[in-house]
């Protein structure tokens, strides 16, 4: 049984004060718990000590997640940080192959592939997304597409535990610009990708692995995605960014 995941994305938004009043608030909005249900916080990098404060504190029903990492343990990487980083600030979590960084970076799929096998290696769940572009969706490639990257996201991974390893299925023409794919667009890409899964780890460890859906995901419409077979939570951008909201595509998701 696949518990459901709700995870935010704050992206490049919340100073470190406004981090931490946000994380109280949604503490405060999740004072009753969150059922069954995982909730993850992925503040900006600046933040991330701050929100863990936050989770300590107030004994708050939700982990902490990173937005990205480096797959070196140290070195001269001005900028980037290492994964004993993250687990030393308390994450437990942490977002990788984001289309934004895909596209605005030009990370690859090798690239991504080796942040997971760090991450791992630590202990940190990776949250792994995937999509594609309008072109490919218009031409009606998507399917293959978005299994190809599953394919080459996870070459040469181990996975014990499926509960830690996380995919998010992120259609790149839904995020940010109002547009959404349908529950049904959805399953059909989740779809595919549990079935990539099983053949390349097989049933019984694709059954356990949550794979969310992201892309203009809101509390008006979160009900309808998880619905669905193998939709098993959503990796949410704006609506993240304010506690109540929040909480509440965590509250229907229980």
């Amino acid at each position: 049984m696949r518990n459901r995941m709700i995870a935010g994305n704050w992206k490049m938004n919340k100073t470190y004060t406004e981090g931490v009043v946000l994380a109280q608030g949604l503490a405060k909005e999740l004072a009753d718990g969150t059922g069954d249900v995982d909730v993850v916080v992925c503040p900006p990098s600046v933040d991330l000590k701050g929100v863990a404060e936050v989770i300590e504190q107030e004994k708050a029903p939700f982990a902490l997640g990173a937005q990205n990492v480096y797959w070196e343990e140290s070195g001269a990487y001005t900028g980037e940080t290492a994964p004993d980083m993250l687990t030393n600030i308390g994450a437990t979590y942490c977002i990788i192959g984001h289309s934004e960084r895909r596209g605005y970076f030009h990370e690859t799929d090798e690239e991504i592939n080796k942040k997971a096998k760090a991450l791992m290696a630590h202990g940190i769940v990776p949250i792994s997304c995937c999509g594609e572009p309008l072109e490919v969706r218009e031409a009606g490639k998507h399917v293959e597409f978005v299994v190809d990257q599953i394919k080459k996201d996870t070459e040469g991974l181990k996975i014990d535990d499926p509960s830690k390893y996380v995919v998010a299925y992120e259609p790149i023409w839904a995020i940010g610009t109002g547009k959404t794919a349908t529950a049904d667009d959805a399953q059909e890409v989740c779809g595919a990708i549990r079935k990539t899964l099983a053949e390349i780890f097989g049933k019984e460890t694709a059954d356990g692995i949550r794979v969310l859906y992201g892309g203009s995901a809101k509390p008006n419409n979160v009900a309808g995605f998880l619905e669905k077979e193998d939709v098993d939570g959503a990796l949410v951008g704006g609506a993240s960014l304010k506690a109540d909201s929040f909480a509440a595509m965590v509250k229907a998701a229980m």
